[in-house]
């Protein structure tokens, strides 16, 4: 008997990249596609962020932790690791 399987479902995010990051910059970003479940950390490994450049997680203004699943028409800014004086 042959299983179905139900396609994933897409959700569009827009997504900021700060910084040093921001060369990684997807060219839809303001639409970007992901599937539904994705978290803020899936996202940054699917843009190939480097893991040790990824500091600030923020989802609609709020600082969030790396585990957060995003949701349709959140907006995520990602910054890396912030020096001054």
């Amino acid at each position: 008997m042959e299983t179905l399987r139900t396609p994933m479902k897409t959700i569009y995010i827009q997504v900021k990249l700060f910084s040093v990051l921001s060369k990684w910059t997807p060219a839809a970003s303001d639409h970007y596609p992901v599937p539904a479940g994705t978290t803020a950390e899936q996202l940054a490994r699917r843009l190939s962020l480097p893991v040790d450049q990824v500091k600030l997680i923020f989802i609609n203004g709020r600082r969030q932790p790396a585990d957060t699943t995003l949701a349709e028409g959140d907006r995520i800014g990602i910054f890396p690791p912030v020096g001054g004086g």
